[in-house]
């Protein structure tokens, strides 16, 4: 990542057209419509559904932000196209507005992650309590508290916010004075520019009959799957031994899940296979090993989830994993970062004053008057820097005063120095983000986890740490993405001061949204079960990773202790050498994180995702521009289609409606 951090600042920034230059900018109200409002906030519910499923299964997460901007310019060109041959005047579709609901949903769809609803929000509930063991050391009863939607809401409203604030008056900084290039931003202007011209809006049509295609099949081939599945968590294709009945004991399967696919096709090629290394060293080789030492290392006879057996180590070996990765690559990017400013300010120094823009109609003359354009446009609305800071004070008051309402373990003191050191951390995340498109607010969380476990102690130190990480992973995600949209609409010529109102609206519909469209799951299906679907598999890690804050490492199994340290060291060493090696070798190394997933989860996903990167692989030898142009849309397609029809799967499961037939398949002959 250091190389390929230091060669992302020099990317080169999407030059606007002639015509582009010459058209006339809306006012920064003018590109905030109604229409565009609206269809933010379907999109927003499509993608908040999609999250949830996402983070309830596998907690894999793909970007959805170039389906957010294709779907919106789709709904938006086909409205007013309709409107039209109704002979009925609407306002042009400008790439300023189609930037504003792309900002919209993806400041909304962000809280379903960010809001802890498959990790930090889920381990306080009493099913993660009773997995863990009621007689477990440092898990207690008083540190339960079920989802309601009340408190959800409440606690989304109170921290969400002040993300938003705590950075705003840094994004000239940001943006125009270290230039930094915020890679998925910068894509994402580059999407949306291509958007407005004639063959870019043609090849959008392409995509979107693309994505509408695979989009329909997908949702059919769930709703095919739904009529086997039976009752029960073994039954249908979910369950199918593709690979044979033995590997299916230790989870090598595929189970035809066109989400998986999806996002084997989304994530590069390194993320697919090292999730199916990882997969490979787990339920391969160390779980069978570990397995047969039942007896000697741990009591034999356990329970499939007792934390004293091989759940524990598979739990605590994922963390180690998670940790090493985590806090190696934060440590890098606070040191890129710190390089980068010092450089940036010499830089500057150095730099001559340019009073006006020569008229030549040179190359250089009309970048300079581009990035002048932009410029201009970007300074033009700004957003007072007073009115930052009383907001960021006025919100950090009023959550200070609310979360011990909610959280009683946590003071109110507590609050208030994480939202003293809070932006702090996030410039330090939203500049590595800006360098490296790699937003580190879950180490972040982690890591205000174990402070706050630790300094709570015993009587309420889960909660406590559970709590401070809601806090310092939403302040530092939401100050990440607004920098990332801000780019994006420096770009598009975009005003700053509509992306804050569409990301305030956005935040507003997330913290509403996001927790109602969990609920639908959470009424539905059986969260948090081991053994079924929807295993929420982090919402067990960050409860023993802040039991473990508390209680240190007193309660891990035999040899458990070790076995992390092994896999800690080896996380950083794998990092290291990534960084140490030259790219075209590189490249081929794996990641530790993308590893760490299957290791609690199972290897079944990480088949599916693996098919899904030979798909892509194929498909870019044999005709590597259309792979390009549309291989996003068929991954979106698949995607939505599968989370689009978890509303009516979870509609049938309210009312107890159950699938006719179950699939279910044993050996021909048993002994």
């Amino acid at each position: 990542m250091g190389t390929e951090a230091s060669s992302a600042v020099e990317i080169s920034e999407p030059l606007l057209t002639s015509e582009a230059v010459a058209e006339e900018i809306p006012p920064w109200k003018d590109q905030i419509t109604v229409r565009g409002l609206v269809v933010s906030a379907m999109l927003g519910t499509l993608f908040c559904i999609i999250t949830h499923k996402l983070n309830l299964t596998v907690g894999v997460i793909p970007s959805l932000n170039v389906a957010a901007g294709l779907l919106g310019f789709f709904l938006v060109r086909s409205w007013t196209g309709f409107l039209e041959k109704l002979g009925i005047w609407t306002k042009p579709f400008t790439k300023q507005e189609n930037t504003v609901i792309q900002t919209c949903v993806v400041a909304c769809y962000g809280l379903a992650f960010s809001g802890g609803f498959g990790s930090y929000m889920l381990s306080m509930d009493q099913r993660t309590y009773e997995l863990i063991g009621v007689d477990y050391p440092g898990n207690r009863a008083e540190d339960v508290k079920n989802p309601s939607l009340g408190w959800m809401i409440g606690f989304m409203f109170v921290v969400s916010f002040l993300g938003l604030f705590s950075l705003v008056a840094l994004r000239k900084v940001m943006v125009i004075d270290y230039k930094l290039t915020y890679p998925s931003g910068t894509a994402t202007a580059l999407l949306i520019n291509s958007f407005h011209t004639n063959t870019g809006a043609e090849l959008a049509g392409k995509q979107v009959h693309c994505l509408g295609k695979y989009l329909s099949i997908s949702f059919c081939w769930s709703c095919f799957k739904w009529f086997f599945s039976g009752v029960g968590d073994s039954c249908g294709f979910d369950n199918f031994p593709t690979l044979g009945l033995e590997a299916f004991k230790n989870t090598f399967y595929f189970d035809f899940s066109p989400t998986y696919i999806g996002c084997g096709l989304i994530c590069p090629h390194i993320v697919n296979c090292s999730v199916l290394l990882g997969a490979i060293i787990s339920w391969g080789f160390l779980w069978p090993f570990i397995s047969k030492r039942a007896g000697d290392w741990y009591p034999d006879n356990l329970e499939s989830n007792d934390f004293k057996g091989l759940y524990g180590y598979k739990v605590f070996v994922a963390i180690s994993l998670i940790l090493g990765d985590g806090l190696y690559n934060l440590i890098k990017i606070i040191l890129i970062t710190v390089r980068e400013i010092c450089n940036a300010r010499s830089k500057r120094a150095d730099l001559p004053v340019i009073s006006r823009v020569s008229s030549t109609a040179d190359e250089k003359s009309e970048h300079l008057m581009e990035e002048q354009l932009r410029n201009e446009t970007f300074i033009r609305d700004g957003i007072p820097s007073w009115f930052a800071a009383s907001g960021y004070v006025g919100l950090a008051a009023i959550s200070t005063a609310t979360i011990p309402m909610i959280f009683p373990q946590v003071k109110w003191y507590l609050v208030l120095v994480c939202y003293i050191v809070a932006p702090a951390l996030a410039f330090c995340n939203s500049y590595g983000t800006g360098l490296t498109d790699w937003s580190l607010a879950s180490t972040y969380g982690k890591i205000g986890l174990f402070i706050f476990a630790a300094l709570v102690g015993k009587n309420g130190g889960v909660i406590a740490g559970l709590a401070a990480c809601g806090v310092m992973m939403s302040i530092v995600s939401t100050a990440a993405d607004l920098m990332q949209d801000f780019k994006t609409g420096y770009l598009t010529l975009s005003s700053p001061r509509s992306m804050f109102v569409s990301q305030l609206i956005g935040t507003a519909l997330g913290c509403v949204i996001a927790p109602l469209t969990f609920w639908l799951y959470w009424t539905a299906f059986d969260i948090g079960s081991p053994d079924g679907v929807y295993k929420a598999p982090y919402a067990v890690i960050y409860r023993e990773m802040a039991i473990l804050g508390v209680e240190g490492f007193s309660a891990l199994p035999k040899h458990c202790l070790e076995i992390c340290c092994a896999f800690f060291l080896a996380a950083v060493l794998i990092n290291l050498l990534r960084d140490v090696t030259p790219k075209n070798v590189s490249q081929y190394i794996p990641i530790p994180m993308a590893m760490a997933i299957p290791f609690y989860i199972g290897a079944y996903f990480a088949i599916d995702m693996f098919v899904g990167t030979v798909i892509l692989f194929v498909w870019e030898r044999l005709n590597r521009k259309e792979a390009d142009e549309y291989a996003g849309a068929v991954a979106s397609g698949l995607i939505c289609g599968d989370g689009i029809w978890t509303v009516p799967s979870a509609i049938l499961s309210i009312f107890r409606i159950d699938p006719p037939i179950c699939m279910f398949f044993a050996p021909s002959v048993t002994s």
